[in-house]
């Protein structure tokens, strides 16, 4: 039986989503070929052996328009014949493109597939795909009666996880600091060179500079800090700035075939792909997914929690990795180990192959038979993956 094995995964630092942060210069999908072209180049990949890219993109209007995956295919100079397919699960999007190529390799429709996902957002603004740029409008009559016209507002769910959890606005923005400091002392004893691959930037003077290190992780912040940010999703909330995923630029990509195939060419994967799932839940609160999409990929695996030895779950905001933390029981500190999305950066359709390029790095790093990563995602659903270390 066929398998699916993952050779190496590769990301570029993230940068600030914002006019002047370090990739705002880059157009998403020559940052989506840099990736590509780093990784054929670090496995000795022929690119006119990939059968497929599958590329996650959310704001898939503008510059990340028009099948961003097959653009980016074509922008790293790689052959004709090789296709891109772009797919959208919303903050999911690049760790379903692992699953589907995965998927595809495992049916034999593939032999070498790369999976990755990419999202410049200080180019393409969130939300700038919906309708009208209001959430509530892309929807539909029927899913507004259904839900009894109630808005969706990823904010407003993450308030209302912390309430159903009873989580105090202090527990979250130490949980903020607690990833600003992980992902700080992950780069200061040089834990992601290995993940990274340097991005030259040309400066308006027309100098280059290499950006190698992730912009957005903060030191020495406080909790006096914290707590003097507004709350713009409830009067009296528990959601800030501080305490939710940052807007960012980044990409990623994995390098996914067989077993076998790995061995015919002389690449010794890092990973096996053991276990994938995806599950929906309620679209209001939203981000509770990877609780149930947890319980799934267990239970498919079956593998108990005590097993996994490090969790990646996305930051889309404290609330929803504290929440999983909680209703799981999972050890606080196999959580997120080198730092989330509150410090490293949240690029939409980029993350999930991040937050995976980071989980299986660690893995070999800290030699962690099994990871679990799991991300929530737009209209209630998540994705899950279970990695066993080769």
């Amino acid at each position: 039986m066929r398998d699916a094995v993952i050779v190496d995964a590769i990301r570029t630092p993230v940068g600030k989503g914002k006019p002047g942060g370090a990739l705002s210069g880059v157009h998403p999908t020559d940052l989506s070929a840099h990736v590509l072209r780093a990784l054929a180049e670090r496995t000795n990949l022929d690119p006119a052996h990939v059968d497929d890219v599958v590329w996650g993109c959310v704001s898939q209007v503008g510059e990340q328009s028009g099948g961003i995956g097959r653009y980016a295919v074509l922008a790293a100079g790689w052959p004709e014949h090789v296709p891109g397919l772009t797919i959208d699960r919303q903050c999911g999007s690049s760790q379903q493109a692992v699953h589907q190529a995965a998927a595809g390799v495992i049916a034999g429709q593939y032999d070498i597939a790369i999976a990755g996902g990419v999202e410049a957002m200080s180019r393409v603004p969130m939300g700038a795909n919906l309708a009208g740029g209001h959430f509530g409008k892309p929807f539909g009559p029927l899913v507004g009666e259904r839900y009894n016209h109630v808005e969706f507002n990823q904010g407003i769910g993450a308030e209302m996880i912390a309430e159903e959890f009873g989580l105090t606005r202090e527990e979250l923005d130490q949980h903020a600091l607690d990833s600003h400091a992980r992902a700080a002392q992950a780069i200061d004893e040089g834990r992601f060179k290995g993940q990274i691959t340097p991005v030259t930037l040309t400066d308006t003077d027309g100098s280059t500079r290499l950006f190698d290190t992730d912009e957005g992780v903060r030191r020495g912040g406080t909790l006096e800090a914290l707590a003097g940010l507004k709350t713009p999703f409830k009067e009296d909330g528990v959601i800030s700035a501080g305490n939710a995923s940052q807007i960012s630029d980044g990409a990623a990509a994995l390098l996914i075939t067989t077993s076998e195939i790995a061995a015919a060419r002389g690449w010794t994967p890092l990973a096996r792909i053991h276990t994938a799932v995806v599950t929906g839940t309620d679209p209001v609160t939203m981000l509770k997914g990877p609780i149930p999409a947890t319980q799934k990929v267990l239970q498919r695996s079956g593998l108990s929690l005590e097993e996994i030895g490090a969790f990646e779950i996305n930051e889309a905001f404290a609330s929803v990795s504290l929440g999983w933390q909680r209703a799981t029981g999972a050890d606080y500190e196999r959580l997120n180990p080198n730092g989330g999305a509150m410090a490293i950066g949240h690029p939409l359709g980029g993350s999930g192959a991040r937050l995976m390029t980071t989980l299986v790095h660690h893995m070999r790093d800290q030699g962690i038979r099994y990871g679990l990563q799991s991300m929530c995602e737009g209209g209630g659903m998540a994705n899950a993956t279970i990695l066993e270390l080769l």
